[in-house]
């Protein structure tokens, strides 16, 4: 085992102060800063730290994936199959989407044809592989995912009582499934910018109509954030779009899961982020990023979901399991108190533990190695054994591996 430094990702919606108060930095930060990676993508792989030394953990890996990985070596093709993050939205991200594996490889073939440089900011596909990803809130976690039932669509447009929403709102209520969804959606993200800029002020009135206006307000999250989200990006047909996108609220621990093609944006909070090992967003909007709308239309799913929150489920070792169907990654929490007994980080290589409250003690022989709060570690497969302690109080470890192939 082995102490892994993050590699620190700042972007204009990121925060100045969660990531530099997790991890223990002057408050508030220069810049604003929105991920720390703990993974081995090649856009900015995490660091171990040999004996004093620092080492790219994507050419430690490559050195030796067989003892690095284990059998994940062979089903990955001697790669760490997943990106663990942290990340620190004070503004909204940019709605998007990710591909499927099959619309990565595509995708990333016909870049490489075309010869679009892989740090082009007209990139669409960095790599070759999809992006199922877990988000767990570490505080108060706000987002938009996935398309809303139709039905409650139609009654929230309506609610709004806007003359320029109700032809659409029809359309809607006569096909109230993914392809009435995909009509709408697909009509609102290209408007002419001529119409646009005639309904999306009328749509904000009706929301703070909607809101000032007396009674049960159901649908008041989905107005303040339309409001919010105008303000942000003014005249962006995303703004409309969100209105088609379910709206929900996490709580510390819970976490939200997003498989290949659901359209989302998270909003504000600090959370723990696990993915499939890529870099592939396709955007529609609420972004001063490149935004290719005819790319995101071939690889959105338009059928409507749930709210699709993951609430952790007791592991039997002490942890408790956020089940997810990606076999890149599993993703444990360890609650421990101070005093406990050790506790056993079973199933912990080939992977990542990363501490996000307290202090703790991981024990491995005759070595160890102490995390603080934002602090992480690579866990090789050859490191059996792993055992964590608290120190000085109750702490939080996170504890990222490879999924049940």
């Amino acid at each position: 085992m082995h102490e892994l430094v993050g590699a620190l990702r700042s972007y204009a919606w990121g925060s100045r102060t969660a990531l530099a108060q997790l991890c223990g930095r002057p408050v508030p930060s220069a810049h604003p800063e929105a991920e720390l990676w703990f993974g081995a993508h090649p856009a900015d792989p995490a660091h171990v730290l040999i004996d004093g030394d620092s080492r790219s953990l994507l050419d430690f890996v490559a050195d030796d994936p067989q003892r690095e990985l284990g059998p994940a070596a062979g089903e990955f093709g001697g790669k760490l199959p997943f990106l663990l993050k942290i990340l620190a939205a004070e503004e909204p991200l940019s709605l998007q989407a990710h591909p499927s594996t099959a619309q990565a490889r595509a995708g990333f073939e016909w870049e490489n044809r075309t010869k679009v440089p892989l740090d082009s900011p007209m990139r669409n596909y960095r790599d070759d592989n999809h992006k199922p990803e877990l988000v767990v809130a570490l505080d108060r976690f706000e987002a938009l995912a996935g398309f809303r039932d139709p039905h409650r669509t139609v009654e929230l447009l309506r609610a709004l009582q806007v003359d320029g929403l109700g032809s659409f709102a029809d359309l809607l209520a006569a096909q109230p499934d993914s392809d009435g969804l995909r009509t709408l959606f697909t009509t609102w993200i290209t408007l002419p910018q001529h119409v646009l800029a005639t309904l999306l002020p009328e749509v904000l009135d009706g929301c703070v109509r909607y809101l000032s206006g007396k009674g049960k307000r159901e649908f008041t999250p989905e107005a303040r954030t339309t409001l919010e989200l105008a303000e942000a990006y003014p005249g962006d047909a995303g703004v409309l779009a969100a209105l088609l996108l379910n709206r929900l609220t996490l709580e510390p621990g819970q976490g939200l899961f997003l498989a290949a093609g659901n359209l989302h944006a998270y909003l504000r909070g600090l959370g723990v982020e696990i993915m499939a090992n890529s870099d592939n967003v396709l955007r529609g909007g609420l972004t001063p990023k490149h935004v290719d709308v005819p790319e995101l239309l071939r690889v959105l799913d338009f059928e409507p979901i749930d709210l699709p929150v993951v609430l952790p489920e007791p592991a039997g070792d002490g942890s408790v399991r956020y089940r997810t169907p990606a076999p890149e990654f599993e993703l444990r929490r360890f609650d421990l108190t101070e005093g406990s007994a050790q506790v056993p980080l079973t199933a912990a290589g080939p992977g990542i533990v990363l501490c996000t409250s307290g202090s703790v003690r991981l024990l491995h022989g005759e070595s160890e190695l102490t995390l603080h709060r934002g602090a992480a570690a690579w866990i090789s497969a050859a490191d059996s054994d792993i055992r964590a302690r608290a120190l000085d109080g109750p702490a939080q470890l996170f504890c990222a591996c490879v999924g049940k192939v």
